[in-house]
Order: structure tokens, then C-alpha cells, then sequence
């Protein structure tokens, strides 16, 4: 009996451990049941969050299409209201063109009018000094005949042709006086009668040259403010572009090099119009120098630099890039685009990059290249990134 009771002792035993170890199981199984629940219901809370995210990602895009379906309208207007300065600011410079070039040849014909006028000026002086020698010459030998006269004669000219018979002289006397009168007149040389007429018109042309000569000072006076004028606008205009890109240049060079400083400088200043240009930059630990003491990769990235400051302060719809990168290395690469995609955002210019750069091309919208998938013919392959990454974020 107390065989029989151990038996039943042990078999009451095995089934209390049997039933205590389903009772342990149940509780694990509760115990991960409800696990099971509280993350199928944290599950169901991101659920509904991403339900409400992709519902609100949803209306922006929407909204975003909305303004991107009224921007080329927008654009339409606005390239043909630029079109149409463009065309003005165009018949602007080319009438100015057109208006210095009839001032240059009138300046031309000006200066050839005057050389021309000098030199009538000085063969009439040239001309007036031979009248006025012939004028004294006369006139001396005049006074040279009156006193051989009153020397000979003891009288003035005029007077002896009143005398009677009985004072009359001798005839060889009269022959001898005929004879150096002859000789004296043959001396005095032909008698110019037109000479007043031609000295009334030579003082009329000389008026006349002169008169000229003053519209031409006039009209050179003139030309030569208008000159000064826009000697005086292209200097303001080009002060005031290089102040510009001088600032742009500096910030976008701190940007790519991540601190530092650059400036530009101009050389030859007495020529406001047409002066050098000295590139001074200091990379993040280096003394500030000309840009030729640089290496080809700081050279490369200060270009770009002072290219992207010149874009900045006329911006265009449209920029194209062509492998300006190629001597730059991954983390400037990744500044590149990042400064491309901030002006892209801030200018709204769309660019236009050709590159062999990886880096580059995976960040980019959209990507044109060129495959040969059969020897001999080549293939033109556009892949949309942008839309790819939009595709799998809402996968």
C-alpha cells in the first residue's frame, strides 16, 4: 500500500509539474500575446501617422503640381517681357552705336575740314605777306623816284608839269629824265590792278575760315563732353558691377573652401575703363596670395568661385557647366553641387551640367547620357532621378 501510495504520490507529482509548466506556458504565451498586441497597436499609431504625413505630402505635391502647371505661364510672360527689354535695351545700344559712329565721322570730317582750313589759312597769310612786300616795295621805289626827282629837280612830281616854255629843260636833259623814268618804271615791274578785289576776298575767306574754325571748336568741345559723359557712366557702371562680384566672390570662396578669405583687386587704375584684374585668395590655413601661387585644385575651385560670383550678379534663366569640376575632389565636389543646388533654388535657374563625375551625377534631376548597347549604334538615355527618389519614398 505505501508502494502503491508513493506510485500515486509520483504520478500526482508528474501531473502537478505537468500542469505547472502549462500554467508557465500560458503565461508566456499571455505575456507575448500582449506583447504581440502593444506592438501591433504601435504599429497601427505609425500607421495612421503615416497615413496623415502621406496625406499631407500628398496635398502639398498637389499644390506643388498646381504652381508648377501655372509657372510656365508665368514664365511665358516673363521671358517675353524680358524679350521685349531685351529687343529695346538692343535698338538702344545700337542706335548709340549708330550715334557715336556719326559723331566719330563728323569728328573725322571735322578734322579734315580744319587741316583743310589751315592750310588755306596759312597760303592766304603766305599770299597777303607777298601783296604786302610788293605793296612796300612799291611804295619805296615811289619814295626812291620822288626824292631822285627832288634831287635832280629841286621840286616835288606834280609841279613841274605847270611850268611856262621858259622853264622847260634842255631836251637832252629831258631824254636823260625820260629815259630814268623808263627804267625806273620798267623796274617798279607790272602793275597789279585786281590786287583790292583779291585782298577783299581773301579777307572774306579768312573771315569765313575763321568762323568755320570756331563751329569746329564748338563741335569738338561737345564731342568731348559727350566723351567724359560716357567715360564718367562706364566707370560708375563698372564700379559698381566689380563691387558686386567682389562680394559675391568672397562669400561663395568662403562657402566652397569652408572658411578662408578672397578679394579681387584692380591694377592700372588711371584707366577706369580698362584696368587689370588681380585674383588675392587665402584657403583655410594659408597666407593671403595671388591666385597663381595656388595649387590646381585650389585654382580650379577659386574660378569657380569667381564664375558663380559673376552669375550671381546678372543671373540667366539657363547656365551650362561643362566639366568644371573635373579637377576638384569628392568633398569639394560635394560643396559644388550643394552651392549649385542652393543657387538653382534661390536664382531659379535650371543648369545644364556635363560631367563624368559620379558624385555629381547622383545629384542631379535629371540625367542624359549616351549608351551603345549594339556595336556601332549609339542611344540616347534619360533617366529622371528627381521622380525616381519621389517614387521610392512613397513606396
Amino acid at each position: 500500500e505505501a508502494a502503491a501510495a508513493r506510485l500515486a504520490v509520483s504520478e500526482l507529482r508528474a501531473a502537478l509539474d505537468r500542469l505547472a509548466r502549462a500554467e508557465w506556458a500560458r503565461r508566456d504565451r499571455l505575456q507575448s500575446l500582449a506583447l504581440e498586441e502593444r506592438s501591433w497597436k504601435k504599429r497601427e499609431e505609425q500607421s495612421l501617422a503615416e497615413r496623415a504625413l502621406y496625406a499631407e505630402r500628398r496635398a502639398a505635391l498637389e499644390a506643388e503640381g498646381r504652381a508648377l502647371a501655372e509657372r510656365p505661364a508665368a514664365i511665358g510672360e516673363e521671358s517675353a517681357r524680358l524679350g521685349a527689354r531685351l529687343a529695346e535695351r538692343s535698338g538702344n545700344r545700337e542706335r548709340a552705336q549708330a550715334a557715336l559712329g556719326r559723331g566719330e565721322e563728323a569728328f573725322a570730317a571735322s578734322l579734315d575740314a580744319l587741316r583743310v582750313a589751315e592750310e588755306a589759312l596759312a597760303e592766304t597769310r603766305e599770299r597777303r605777306a607777298r601783296a604786302k612786300a610788293l605793296c612796300e616795295s612799291a611804295e619805296s621805289a615811289l619814295s626812291r623816284v620822288a626824292r631822285e626827282i627832288d634831287e635832280r629837280f629841286a621840286g616835288a612830281p606834280d609841279p613841274l608839269a605847270g611850268g611856262g616854255d621858259e622853264s622847260l629843260p634842255e631836251e637832252s636833259e629831258v631824254k636823260a629824265r625820260l629815259e630814268r623814268l623808263t627804267q625806273a618804271r620798267a623796274a617798279l615791274g607790272a602793275v597789279n590792278l585786281a590786287a583790292l578785289g583779291e585782298s577783299a576776298e581773301v579777307a572774306s575767306e579768312i573771315a569765313r575760315l575763321e568762323r568755320e574754325q570756331g563751329e569746329l571748336a564748338a563741335a569738338i568741345q561737345r564731342l568731348r563732353r559727350g566723351i567724359r559723359t560716357i567715360e564718367e557712366e562706364g566707370a560708375r557702371r563698372l564700379s559698381a558691377a566689380f563691387a558686386s562680384v567682389n562680394t559675391h566672390f568672397a562669400a561663395i570662396f568662403a562657402r566652397l573652401f569652408a572658411g578662408g578669405r578672397a578679394h579681387l583687386e584692380m591694377v592700372a587704375e588711371e584707366d577706369p575703363l580698362a584696368p587689370g584684374l588681380e585674383i588675392m585668395a587665402s584657403p583655410p590655413g594659408k597666407r593671403l596670395q595671388a591666385l597663381s601661387l595656388l595649387s590646381g585644385g585650389e585654382q580650379a575651385l577659386t574660378a569657380l568661385a569667381l564664375l558663380f560670383a559673376v552669375f550671381l550678379t546678372n543671373p540667366a534663366p539657363v547656365c551650362v557647366l561643362d566639366e568644371v569640376e573635373a579637377a576638384l575632389d569628392d568633398a569639394n565636389v560635394v560643396r559644388f553641387c550643394d552651392l549649385v543646388e542652393e543657387i538653382a533654388g534661390a536664382a531659379g535657374t535650371r543648369f545644364l551640367v556635363v560631367t563624368h563625375n559620379p558624385l555629381t551625377m547622383a545629384r542631379v534631376d535629371r540625367l542624359y547620357g549616351v549608351t551603345m548597347l549594339e556595336r556601332g549604334v549609339s542611344r540616347l538615355l534619360s533617366v529622371d532621378l528627381a521622380r525616381a527618389a519621389r517614387l521610392r519614398q512613397t513606396a
